[in-house]
């Protein structure tokens, strides 16, 4: 039997990477990342996903690698519902910043907008399509008017994704920062869930 890592869409090529670097019996299966745009929707969406797939005896555990995302404790009450654990953590900056760095970036200027490698490579359609920035430009100053930079979380040393995410600050009319986080405390807090299964 496996373990069963359902994981958010924007977190999956990472849960993957650490997977596999770890050589862990387990599967992942991710859920939308578009999810975001309506937070509310994410806790049935992940209940819906556990039980469309664990038949009886098929996973020994299901982890849930996901933060609050914004569901104000909804995910963490259907979970405890379920008696099925997540992996600790607001969101996928905080994880990937770590929490005393994230607060950090928050103490300097508040009105930061945070990207990850996903969300580079996703920007358009989640940030300019997802928001209707494509159709509406005029938009754009009442979503991001009051953010003053963007903070781009870097997983993979990767040049191309540097460019990308200088075109989508630009896109915002923001000054960028790039921050090499690497996995950072997604992968410690995956770990130690995997380290607390094999003990």
């Amino acid at each position: 039997m496996t373990v069963l890592l359902i994981a958010c869409g924007a977190l999956a090529r990472e849960v993957i990477a650490i997977r596999d670097r770890h050589e862990w019996n387990a599967q992942v299966l991710a859920l939308p990342a578009l999810l975001h745009n309506e937070p509310s929707k994410i806790p049935a969406a992940v209940k819906a996903r556990i039980e469309d797939v664990c038949a009886p005896g098929q996973y020994e555990n299901v982890i849930v690698v996901y933060g609050d995302c914004g569901t104000g404790g909804m995910l963490d009450r259907m979970l405890a519902g379920i008696e099925v654990e997540r992996i600790a953590g607001p969101h996928c900056y905080e994880q990937y910043a770590d929490i005393e760095a994230f607060n950090v970036f928050m103490d300097e200027a508040p009105g930061t907008f945070f990207l990850t490698d996903y969300m580079v490579q996703s920007f358009d359609h989640l940030v300019i399509e997802g928001l209707g920035l494509d159709r509406y430009p005029e938009l754009l100053d009442m979503y991001f008017g009051n953010y003053q930079r963007v903070v781009y979380l870097q997983q993979r040393d990767d040049k191309a994704l540097r460019e990308e995410a200088a075109t989508a600050a630009n896109q915002l009319g923001l000054p960028l920062e790039i921050h090499f986080t690497g996995y950072g405390a997604l992968e410690e807090r995956l770990v130690h869930k995997m380290n607390l299964l094999q003990a």
